[in-house]
């Protein structure tokens, strides 16, 4: 293990449990960026000119021109934000292609991408979370941003792998007709939804812990809270690749807007917080794989041919007949 850096690694602010005690911008802050990332993927979802600027048009422009600059000596330095940016980039213009090329809704291989970007992007976290179990400290390779290693992340690296092993139920992929343009993914249910917020929440708290404000709770914020309502119900998966890829691409533009702006919101750093987050992601990843296990032999399903939850209550669709566009695949 890594020797720390400094001797008390206790926070000189105000905490509370999980975090410091704040400032109204703080508070103002998490509303604003929750609702600005539903926003924007709700605008990406419907209009083809959204698309084109927000994935198109801005990315290559901020490649070329600011984005290799922008990061270096702030603490969203490092490999982990640009690479994490540009997969959710690859996977949000899939889902992009599957909306206006009906042809791919048919095709068995295409519909494997989403499953398969999904899987990409749990894995790049999970080799964050045990890369941070070495760091206690200040993280050099991360602009010294503190981050306190410990069991915690071995527990959420393994949480991570059981989230990624019950994904299912791809095949069933379908997009409904209209101006929605919605992707539906019924086997993503709304368990499998929630095991997957507290493990991405308990990731960002455990490695960039002064960004868990916003890049945990807001950014999950604005892609669960909408898919609780019927008509967007089961849509989780465009929603977080969209709002996934705005925010990545906002922190690359403004890398300090997390920690050194009024808008800052600071981790307690504080290892039974730590500990908790952790434990809770875990113990709800082991629930959601044992009933994932428990519907696969009870039922002799194919997790690679079967949606596993079709026809169950927590199958998430949006239930509107005479809207919907099955994909049957080939």
């Amino acid at each position: 293990m890594i020797a720390p850096l400094v001797t008390d690694l206790t926070p000189t602010y105000p905490t509370l449990f999980f975090f410091e005690v704040g400032e109204w911008a703080d508070y103002l802050g998490l509303i604003l960026v929750t609702a600005g990332l539903a926003f924007g993927a709700w605008l990406i979802k419907r209009y083809k000119w959204a698309v084109l600027v927000f994935f198109i048009a801005a990315p290559l422009l901020l490649t070329i021109f600011w984005w290799p600059y922008s990061t270096e000596g702030t603490t969203t330095a490092g490999w982990f934000p640009v690479v994490k940016h540009y997969s959710a980039l690859l996977g949000s213009l899939s889902l992009v292609a599957l909306q206006y090329f009906p042809k791919l809704r048919n095709k068995y291989w295409y519909l494997c991408l989403p499953p398969l970007l999904l899987a990409v992007n749990i894995l790049e976290a999970v080799v964050r979370d045990f890369q941070c179990f070495f760091v206690y400290g200040p993280d050099p390779n991360q602009g010294g941003m503190l981050t306190l290693g410990g069991a915690w992340n071995i527990m959420n690296g393994v949480a991570g792998i059981l989230n990624l092993l019950a994904i299912s139920g791809w095949v069933g992929i379908y997009v409904l007709k209209g101006r929605s343009k919605a992707i539906i993914w019924g086997d993503l249910t709304i368990w499998w939804i929630i095991a997957y917020d507290l493990w991405n929440f308990a990731f960002v708290y455990n490695c960039i812990s002064d960004h868990a404000w916003y890049s945990g709770l807001a950014l999950l914020a604005s892609c669960t809270i909408p898919v609780l309502f019927k008509r967007t119900r089961g849509s989780w998966i465009q929603y977080r690749a969209y709002t996934l890829t705005l925010w990545t691409a906002f922190v690359l533009t403004f890398p300090t807007f997390t920690n050194a702006t009024i808008f800052e919101h600071r981790s307690s750093h504080n290892e039974v917080a730590l500990f908790l987050v952790s434990f809770a992601s875990l113990a709800a990843n082991i629930a959601v794989f044992a009933w994932h296990v428990y519907r696969i032999r009870r039922h002799r399903l194919n997790p690679f041919k079967d949606e596993i939850y079709a026809g169950t209550k927590a199958y998430e669709t949006p239930r509107i007949v005479g809207e919907e566009e099955r994909v049957l695949a080939a």
